[in-house]
Order: C-alpha cells, then structure tokens, then sequence
C-alpha cells in the first residue's frame, strides 16, 4: 500500500473506534444508571473492566512484538469483541453483565495500543503530525454524541447497547485494511527490557496514571452529573460533543505544538489544566460555564494524550514498539481509570457527583507537581 492509503487506513480506524467509544463514554453508564444499578455497581463494571485493560494490553502486545503477529492479533481481537458484546441485548442482570464485559474487555483491551502502534509505524519520520491522523477519531466522537443524544430522548436509552455492537461490527469488517508494516529486526532485546525501568519512564507513568485516576470521575460519573442537575440527554451529548471538538483544534496543530514546545512542558501544562477543570465542576452547575469548562478538554485530554504517545514512542526500543504502547495504556487507560472508577464509585454512595472533581482537581495537581519536580530535578 502507499503511505496515502496507509494514512487513509489508519484514520478509517480511527473514526470508527472513537464512534463506537462517542456511543460507550457518555451513556453505557447513563444506560447503567437508568436500568436500576447503584453508583457502586456502575463503578464496579467500570473498575473491572479496566482491571482487565491493565493485564491484557501487556500480554497482547509482548505477544505481538515477538511473534510478528501485531495485524493478526489486532483482526482477531476485534471480532471475538463484537460477537462478545452481542450478549449484551439479552440481559439486564449486574452479574452476567459483569461476566460479559470481563470477557469482552479481554479482547477489547490491545486495540487501542495496536493503533497507535500502526499509526507511529505509518507516519515514520512524521511522527509529530500524528494528531491530524488521530483527529479523525474526534470527528466521529462529536458526530456520535451529537446525534445521541437527540435519539435517545426519541427512542430510549436501550439504543446504545445495539449501536455499539454495530459500530464494532463494522470495525472488525475494516480491521483487515491496516497496513502490513515490517519493522527492522530488534537489536537490542535486554537493553529494551532495561529502558522500561528508565526513571524518566517510570517518573512519566507515575503522572500518567495519577492523570486517569483524576479523569474517574468524568468518565463514570459526568452524565450522571448532568442529569442529577436536570439536565436533558441532547445537554450531555453536546458538553461531550464540545470536549472532542476542543481536542481536534491541538491535534491538527500537533506539529506545530510541538516543534515549540518539549514533550514534558506540555504534559505539565496538562495536568495544570486538568486540575483547573475539576474544579470548575466542583463549584459550578451553570450549563454554560460546564460547556465553557469543556473547552479544556483539548490541554486535558488532547495535548496530553499526543505528548503520551510521542513520549513513549521516544522512549521505547526499537523491537518494542507495540509493547510500549500497550504498558502506557495499562497503566493510565487500564490501571489509571480502574482506581479512578472504584474510587469514585464508594465516594458517590456518600457524598453524591460534585465532590468527585474536587478530589480529582487534587489528584491532578499532585500529578503536576511530582512531574515537574522532576523535571527540575533532572535539570540541576
């Protein structure tokens, strides 16, 4: 295939997936909700699931790196996940429901790291440029949430478990088109293994997944704010249609961030910004200043996430590739958002949604700080 076709691969991923997730991240716990579960039980499903997206990742990827099998791996794992999700329409019940989507999250878990992982291969020298490729994933998240949240007010929330499996239907028919790209041999084995346990590395993990911890209670429990403030389905689709719409407007400047700033000063300035962004959800409950705060979304999720990516790209061995992404996603998006989602799930029983982001706004600072320390640290 060209690079065109390569590039054109990659973002058809890329729009699906991040679809799918436009119909998964602001309802599948709203649906949860509205079906009788009690805020322990929806953080419990969340929390499991990401337990499994920390061991699996891992054990794909390695698996992918060194047997060579990173497109087999990625088709395969995407239709054993949509025939699981079919399970889905036929039950209501906490416990099959927690059954199927530890299953499920089995084979979900290595998909995102494998796409990145095709993504950073694509692009080769232009790796700086990845936003405008990811992008396309935030095109398809607004057109989702968008439409959502109109359909469902029409048709109900059950809708979403049925979209969801044909978005993944879909994916797993397109699965097949990413591009076959063979790496140079690995050189060096042992020295990747010892790269891992870089201090740099593991100081960045450290704050990566103190940064998802913080992201818990938007992830499990943001709809559920919402409408707890009387808010409609359509308000919760456009506050997470504005989120994605604010992370496309850094993403097709990537380069261009880039270029003028190091990695790490903007990973620091996104968990400033995250920390800020709690707290706005905190203290207010006007539509208008939660849309405002949304706008945030591009330093807390898309300048962070493209510095992720480009940090361990940079810092994984050649023959290891796939392997980093998928630890970086363990432990942020897996690990990160399991604590995050248990955590938030006990505190809701007692305190309700706002004070969530209070205690978030003060994970992300921590986050911040301990980052930054060591930057200056490293400096001295």
């Amino acid at each position: 295939m060209t690079s065109d076709n390569n590039r054109l691969a990659i973002g058809a991923q890329y729009f699906i997936y991040f679809g799918v997730l436009g119909v998964f991240l602001p309802y599948f716990n709203l649906y949860c909700y509205r079906i009788g579960f009690s805020g322990w039980e929806i953080g419990v499903l969340s929390a499991v699931r990401s337990v499994v997206l920390v061991l699996f990742p891992l054990l794909w990827g390695a698996l992918a790196d060194r047997l060579k099998l990173r497109k087999p791996i990625y088709i395969l794992c995407n239709v054993i996940s949509t025939v699981i999700w079919i399970a889905l329409l036929f039950t209501t019940d906490f416990t099959l429901m927690l059954l199927i989507m530890i299953c499920y999250a089995v084979f979900y878990a290595p998909i995102i790291s494998f796409l990145e992982a095709f993504t950073m291969d694509v692009l080769g020298g232009e790796k700086k440029s990845y936003g405008r490729l990811r992008a396309w994933g935030s095109i398809s998240f607004i057109a989702v949430v968008l439409v959502l949240g109109k359909l469902i007010e029409v048709v109900g929330i059950e809708i979403i478990v049925v979209l969801i499996l044909g978005g993944s239907a879909l994916m797993s028919l397109i699965s097949t088109g990413v591009p076959r790209i063979v790496s140079r041999p690995g050189k060096r084995i042992v020295h990747g293994r010892v790269r891992f346990t870089d201090p740099r590395l593991v100081l960045f993990l450290t704050c990566a997944f103190l940064m998802l911890v913080s992201h818990g209670a938007y992830y499990g429990f943001f709809s559920i704010h919402l409408e707890n403030l009387g808010y409609s389905s359509a308000f919760i689709g456009v506050c997470w249609a504005l989120a994605s719409g604010a992370e496309i407007t850094v993403m097709i400047q990537s380069e261009r961030i880039f270029n003028r700033f190091p990695l790490e000063r903007v990973l620091i300035f996104s968990f400033l910004a995250a920390a800020a962004r709690w707290l706005v959800l905190f203290w207010v409950d006007s539509g208008a200043l939660i849309l405002l705060s949304q706008g945030l979304h591009a330093l807390t999720y898309g300048c962070f996430h493209m510095a992720s990516i480009l940090y361990i790209d940079r810092m994984a061995p050649e023959d290891a590739k796939t392997l980093g992404q998928a630890v970086n996603n363990a432990l942020t998006y897996g690990l990160g958002l399991m604590v995050g989602f248990f955590l938030n799930g006990y505190l809701y029983e007692f305190t309700g949604s706002q004070p969530l982001f209070l205690v978030s706004a003060g994970i992300a600072a921590l986050a911040a700080v301990i980052f930054a320390s060591g930057q200056l640290a490293k400096s001295m």
